[in-house]
């Protein structure tokens, strides 16, 4: 019989462990079964490992001379098999490959391009308000990918093995009342919002309703904000009258409410796009982000053409893209 690297394991165990019987328990063996092992590795190595006393398992100077080779080598196996395996998750594709996104209208483009690199996998998504969530799960293995969003001075915070490219960075927009006397003109001022009740969302990890007010105390006043609420909720609120808000630039308006610049780009919105560096999209990331990217920047949302001319986004003044995707 040859020594195999199961064998270099099991003599590690015992000197870990101090004794057969714990040793047994960590590689789940019973303890004759480890004992008979350790007796077949002595004899193909030539030597006792290990004195055998009461109060456990001590490495002879044999013993000691296998055991530093053996921490020598297996930590080379291991990386080996972690980088194999690796390499054979990001080469072969997955059954199925879970998308999560925040409140953005890009998860549709993203959905596309996986579909696209991906055809014979099982494509879902789920949806939720809170980045730091999504990071959480991507982290975790529970998505492969997901769409998230931050502000200036609130950047994303780096995960181990996320890969966070950013898409593109748009300006916040006023939304409004259609009915509303502010929506006839161009463009708002934060200064004219500060006079109407606000709906907001609900203070949470996302930290959008702490970076608004930061914003918004720059012009030393806070909005009233009798209302909290997000995505369909607070669309209704604004469309019945009640409030107004702040939405994304390429927020698509819906019947009863407008969308209207804020004068001087005050609120920044950043798009960014994740994905695990091992997981099994790793290697088609970027890729996805360049289509993702693309289509981002040909869409023409209502908001913008309206207000930027006819090729939309691409004219709106201060609206930027990642300096590597230009």
């Amino acid at each position: 019989m040859d020594l195999e690297v199961r064998h270099l394991r099991v003599v590690c165990a015992i000197a870990e462990a101090g004794s057969l019987t714990r040793a047994a328990a960590a590689l789940c063996m019973t303890q004759p079964g480890i004992s008979a092992q350790l007796r077949r590795i002595e004899a193909m190595l030539g030597g006792v490992l290990f004195d055998r006393r009461q109060a456990g398992a001590v490495p002879t100077p044999f013993g000691e001379l296998v055991l530093s080779r053996a921490h020598a080598i297996l930590p080379g196996i291991d990386g080996l098999l972690a980088d194999t395996a690796r390499a054979a998750l990001r080469t072969t594709a997955p059954d199925r490959v879970r998308i999560g996104s925040v409140g953005a209208p890009l998860l549709g483009h993203l959905l596309l391009a996986v579909k696209e690199f991906l055809p014979h996998s099982e494509v879902t998504s789920r949806c939720q308000y809170s980045p730091a969530t999504l990071l959480d799960d991507l982290a975790a293995g529970r998505l492969e990918a997901t769409v998230l969003g931050d502000h200036p001075a609130q950047e994303l915070p780096p995960r181990e093995g996320v890969v966070l490219n950013p898409i593109v960075t748009e300006p916040v927009f006023a939304l409004l009342p259609t009915a509303h006397p502010l929506s006839a003109q161009e463009e708002v001022s934060l200064a004219q919002l500060m006079d109407e009740d606000w709906a907001v969302p609900r203070p949470d990890s996302d930290r959008t309703r702490e970076y608004w007010s930061s914003v918004c105390a720059q012009v030393d006043r806070r909005p009233f904000t009798p209302y909290e609420a997000e995505g369909r909720q607070l669309i209704e609120i604004v469309r019945a009258g009640l409030a107004v808000s702040l939405c994304q630039a390429t927020f698509i308006e819906a019947p009863g409410v407008t969308v209207r610049p804020l004068a001087g780009n005050p609120l920044w919105y950043r798009h960014v796009l994740a994905w695990h560096r091992d997981g099994p999209l790793a290697a088609h990331g970027a890729a996805i982000h360049r289509k993702v990217a693309d289509a981002t920047w040909r869409r023409a949302p209502p908001a913008l053409c309206t207000h930027a001319g006819g090729n939309g986004i691409r004219m709106r003044p201060g609206w930027r893209r990642p300096e590597a995707e230009r």
